[in-house]
């Protein structure tokens, strides 16, 4: 048996020094990969998108720019869900009622549901009346108008996203129509009276959601929470809270939802979700009171109830969602599909379904691919969040959006439910405080804190405060100027 020679050692230390380099390369090269793994799926249904839109559309020039709009809208879908839906779902999964994958699950089924079967079939293409359709003079200027605040509003919405900022997907649509319309006819074409009622709701939204969800949580604080029999209280009070959750859902999908299938007042949806939360009563209250047989009279048990009724609003606000903002999506692609196919353009047009497809499907991939990041966020980073505060959030959401429409304000459903979790946050910092100065014993060790340490200890963390409340100012005026650079930009191309 020969002995090993210098130069064979010499060899394998190369050889396991190679080997182990390779392995680092081959571990850096997965770990740059990963990341890579979403974009990739989102790019391949982009890229479907404009397929089947080439498939129905042959390859005129004309038809080429529907190619190109349906790429955008499939894009601005995908953005919708990574930003939009996490507001329906952050707070049941901060409340560990649902998994991040049972979460994205449910809501992607259900907003995918509520897209097609509950969206519009007609949307109005400039936006809310935000432009006057006489001031644009051709179709093919109609055409880059809508084009340009498809884009504009896609890329505002994934900036968002990117920075961890829940926006209002429906601001940066009416941002992106403003933009265009005033670098295609100047600033006498905006509605600057609609625009103003916009303005206000930036503030409305959220302050009423707030309003509405500290409200519940001081009633469930006070008849539940507070009570020397919390069990008791519960099998009281839980089935009229699931009562008035489920009329509120039911007025609220009357509303807003149906509107594909039959046309709802006002006082009709109110009627109809009266009876729906009547029924929801009856049938919750025995069902109450046999899970809650043998429970401890804990907080802890409260939470339990609260589960199942939280995660059923989670969905139906996930149903009336894709029913409602499907339209940001592929409301301005619509529009350009009517115009390229009939050579003009109208006030109000309808949504082929393959265009619907788009939207559904863009704004679930989007959830998936994307969502557990704003998820968190509005989950678990803004405040703590339980069954019965999460409940809340839900809860609000829905009447916020009842009364606003009774008001006549447009509002967004993201300032509204992440308004509702700001709201739950410093009602919770309030009660804290308030109870701290009736506690004799708690006084001398929490009251005597340095300010700096009063403000470490606060339940609702400022600095996502202040990042979402300038996100949500600057989302109309900074979707505009983006919008009028490129229609300004695709005007030079085509010319």
């Amino acid at each position: 048996m020969s002995t090993p020679s210098p130069n064979d050692a010499d060899h394998r230390e190369t050889l396991d020094r190679d080997l182990h380099r390779f392995s680092h390369l081959e571990s850096a090269t997965q770990y740059v990969a990963r990341p890579m793994i979403a974009p990739g799926i989102a790019l391949v249904f982009i890229v479907m998108a404009g397929l089947g839109a080439a498939i129905f559309f042959g390859g005129s020039q004309a038809n080429l720019i529907v190619v190109a709009a349906a790429v955008f809208g499939a894009y601005m879908a995908i953005n919708i869900g990574a930003n939009d839906v996490a507001n329906n779902m952050g707070p049941s999964v901060g409340a560990n009622a649902l998994t991040m994958g049972g979460a994205i699950m449910i809501a992607a089924i259900f907003e995918s549901a509520g897209a097609l079967i509950a969206g519009g079939d007609v949307v109005s293409t400039i936006s809310k009346g935000i432009i006057d359709p006489e001031v644009v003079a051709t179709s093919e200027v109609f055409i880059w108008a809508m084009m340009a605040a498809l884009i504009s509003s896609a890329l505002w919405v994934n900036l968002a996203t990117w920075i961890g900022a829940p926006v209002s997907t429906t601001h940066s649509v009416v941002g992106g129509v403003m933009g265009a319309g005033i670098a295609a006819a100047g600033f006498t074409a905006v509605n600057w009276a609609t625009m103003s009622k916009i303005a206000a709701s930036w503030v409305i939204s959220p302050v009423l959601g707030g309003v509405i969800a500290a409200l519940f949580l001081a009633l469930i604080k006070a008849k539940i929470i507070y009570q020397e029999d919390k069990i008791e209280a519960a099998r009281r009070w839980v089935p009229v809270l699931v009562g008035i959750m489920a009329g509120a859902f039911g007025a609220y999908l009357a509303l807003k939802g149906l509107k594909r299938i039959i046309k709802i007042d006002l006082q009709t949806a109110l009627l109809i979700g009266a009876m729906v939360g009547a029924v929801a009563y009856v049938i919750t209250a025995p069902l109450i009171k046999r899970q809650s047989e043998g429970m401890e009279n804990r907080n802890k048990s409260l939470k339990v109830l609260f589960r199942i009724p939280l995660v059923i609003s989670a969905a139906l606000l996930s149903f009336a969602h894709g029913a409602n903002d499907v339209a940001n999506a592929v409301g301005p692609l619509a529009a350009i599909v009517h115009a390229s196919e009939f050579g003009d353009f109208a006030s109000k047009v309808a949504i082929p379904t393959w265009v619907m497809v788009i939207g559904a499907f863009g704004i679930s991939f989007g959830l998936f691919l994307f969502g557990p990041k704003l998820i968190r966020m509005v989950g678990s980073q803004i405040t703590k969040l339980n069954p019965m505060r999460a409940y809340c959030v839900s809860l609000s959401a829905a009447i916020t959006v009842i009364v606003a429409s009774w008001l006549g304000l447009p509002v967004s459903s993201t300032h509204i439910a992440v308004g509702a979790v700001f709201g739950v946050g410093f009602f919770r910092e309030w009660h804290h405080e308030r109870r701290l100065k009736k506690s004799a014993g708690a006084r001398p060790a929490e009251l005597r804190l340095a300010p700096e340490e009063r403000r470490r200890r606060k339940l609702v963390r400022r600095s996502h405060f202040m990042t979402i409340a300038a996100a949500w100012v600057i989302t109309v005026p900074a979707a505009a100027l983006l919008s009028g650079v490129i229609y300004l930009l695709l005007n030079a191309v085509a010319g």
